[in-house]
């Protein structure tokens, strides 16, 4: 056996197995059917755990015949994204710009954040610590000032001018993260604008809102999450909605900040999606403080939540 490498999301290497004995030619055409196999095989583990979770099934069947496609080619889809890149993928038939970006990121890293977190494996700080410059401590600090798990929410929050909230960046490594979270995510030629408008915030307070009731409620399937969870125990609900054309997934914040400050049945993350799949990301939870205290807030967009709670108060009062 032969072995190439691929490089996860931390930069280690992980192993591609071919037959030992091949020509080159050959060789590359095994790791290439190998690579389709790979991609394909993580795209419809995705729809089957969505399918599972009570998903959408435009979702669940998306991610199906984008898998179709991916098996059906007869090139590596690495050698198409390094000749076209995301938008070579999109013009493959049923797959989006989400999707392209997601086989995008298995090219690129050998693994799938999405997936890793429809399995409840994600571990945001091993992602930052990805980052040039980013060690564990400034990684747990990002996650748990931000309210952000994917290097994508990263850079909507940088781009929201909200990295000098995180204590120990300063306007020297704000621009510093910012030339390199531009560097990781760079997307050769996309069509378009690529950065996803989220959803209103009343939108976002309601998904959270019915999130938090059939939690309680106990209606919600639940999966168990690798990080803080020796046990394996299945004890955090997801939930995967439709509202005024997004698709939304639900669920508690399982963090070290969370545990820690006892907030894993307040803190709510959301994951808002297009028809595209390209995701965005927010978390919600109770305001201890100001004038909002008490009341549901969307992290980073607290203005928006103030002006919605003053028209709903006054409605009320009028």
């Amino acid at each position: 056996i032969s072995r190439k490498r691929s490089r996860d999301e931390s930069g280690a290497a992980a192993p591609i197995i071919t037959p030992h004995g091949v020509g080159e030619c050959e060789e590359q055409r095994v790791a290439s059917q190998f690579l389709n196999v790979e991609v394909a095989r993580s795209l419809r583990e995705a729809a089957e755990v969505l399918a599972t979770q009570g998903a959408n099934p435009f979702r669940v069947n998306a991610y199906r015949r984008a898998a179709t496609t991916v098996e059906e080619l007869e090139e590596s889809v690495a050698d198409i994204v390094a000749r076209g890149g995301v938008d070579a993928l999109v013009d493959l038939p049923h797959i989006g710009a989400g999707i392209a970006g997601a086989i995008a990121e298995i090219v690129a890293t050998g693994r799938w954040r999405r997936l890793d977190r429809l399995r409840g494996e994600l571990d945001p700080v091993r992602a930052f610590r990805s980052i040039p410059g980013v060690g564990p401590a400034l990684a747990t600090r990002i996650h748990d000032t931000l309210h952000v798990d994917t290097l994508e929410g990263l850079e909507a929050a940088a781009l929201a001018g909200r990295l000098q909230e995180v204590p120990g960046i300063g306007a020297r490594r704000d621009a510093a993260l910012r030339a390199a979270l531009a560097s990781m995510l760079a997307r050769p030629s996309r069509r378009g604008d690529s950065r996803l408008v989220p959803p209103r915030v009343e939108l976002l307070l309601h998904v959270d809102a019915t999130y938090r009731t059939r939690a309680a409620a106990g209606s919600l399937p639940r999966i168990a999450p690798r990080r803080f969870n020796p046990q394996g125990k299945a004890w955090l609900p997801v939930l995967h909605t439709e509202r005024s054309g997004w698709h939304f997934s639900a669920l508690y914040s399982n963090t070290a900040r969370a545990h820690e400050l006892g907030r894993t049945d307040d803190w709510v993350v959301i994951y808002f999606y297009d028809d595209h799949h390209r995701e965005g990301q927010c978390t919600v939870v109770t305001e201890t403080r100001g004038t909002l205290a008490g009341r549901r807030v969307v992290r980073g967009m607290e203005a928006e939540c103030r002006r919605h709670y003053r028209s709903v108060d006054d409605g009320a009062s009028g």
